[in-house]
């Protein structure tokens, strides 16, 4: 997370009603239903945008474009390959579009697909379906790589705070700007956090990682070894590594547990040469 911009190296998904105060870089991106961009999307690969989004500023891409009803760009739209573009689409910079051009309102793919399996499933067809589903899963997941950015329905990420209404997992080597809100977290490794975290539920907080903030939860809190969180804890639990560091206060109502390596160490037996 850059001062204006979400650098991804993969793919990025955006849920519906979803509030974005960035611009986005990436491979590819899929914006739902009403998502609000304030930024530049920029991406190397085919961009879609569900109906009523909203983008701030420019939009980009090295391949494809797929527009749905009643999108707004703010900004310039310039796309390399073709452009598919449903009506009332407002674009106030202007467009440029190497490929073929095709305006019309195609069937949004969620809808298309409700149709699709409820018919099967009316014919009594229910092998096909379940045949259909694990190719469209099994191609999405090639696709899409590990290195995706997944945003939930309803979340919200601006300079302040990034709010997720459940779950939140983050990958490794992750750099992240804001305050976490969200049900719970999962957190790998060799991440920085310039913000605090407040979940619910149980956080897990992987190795190396460094949290510039507090860290509090009503359920139990689990750091692993080598990270340092710059401000408090307050939870249930805590379960904390003895090499990890915690520079504020620690409260913890129901008790803390300092987690050791387990080392091997030789028996005497082990230490003794034997002559046979």
């Amino acid at each position: 997370m850059e001062e204006h911009t979400i650098v991804v190296d993969g793919d990025v998904i955006v849920g519906n009603h979803s509030e974005i105060k960035y611009g986005i870089h990436a491979n590819s991106a899929i914006l739902g239903e009403r998502v609000e961009l304030a930024g530049d999307l920029i991406c190397k690969s085919d961009v879609r945008i569900d109906i009523w989004s909203r983008i701030g500023g420019n939009v980009k891409t090295d391949k494809d474009a797929y527009l749905g009803e009643f999108v707004t760009i703010n900004g310039k739209l310039i796309v390399k390959g073709d452009l598919d573009i449903g009506n009332d689409v407002k674009i106030n910079g202007g467009f440029e579009a190497k490929g073929w051009i095709v305006i019309r309102n195609p069937v949004p793919v969620i809808v298309y697909l409700f149709l699709y399996i409820t018919e099967l499933l009316r014919l009594g067809k229910g092998e096909e379906v379940e045949k259909a589903l694990n190719e469209l899963f099994e191609d999405n997941v090639e696709e899409m790589g590990t290195a995706a950015m997944i945003i939930p329905n309803g979340s919200s990420i601006s300079i302040d705070s990034i709010r997720v209404p459940n779950h939140t997992v983050i990958g490794n080597c992750c750099r992240l700007i804001g305050n976490i809100r969200s049900a719970s977290l999962e957190m790998g490794d060799d991440n920085t956090l310039y913000g605090s975290i407040r979940t619910i539920d149980e956080i897990s907080v992987g190795k190396n990682n460094s949290i510039h903030g507090n860290i509090v939860s009503r359920g139990m809190v689990r750091i692993s070894e080598g990270s340092h969180v710059l401000g408090e804890i307050n939870a249930r639990t805590l379960r904390i590594h003895e090499t990890a560091r915690v520079d504020g206060v620690i409260r913890a109502s129901e008790g803390i547990v300092f987690e050791r390596e387990e080392r091997e160490e030789l028996s005497d037996i082990q230490l003794m040469h034997l002559d046979v």
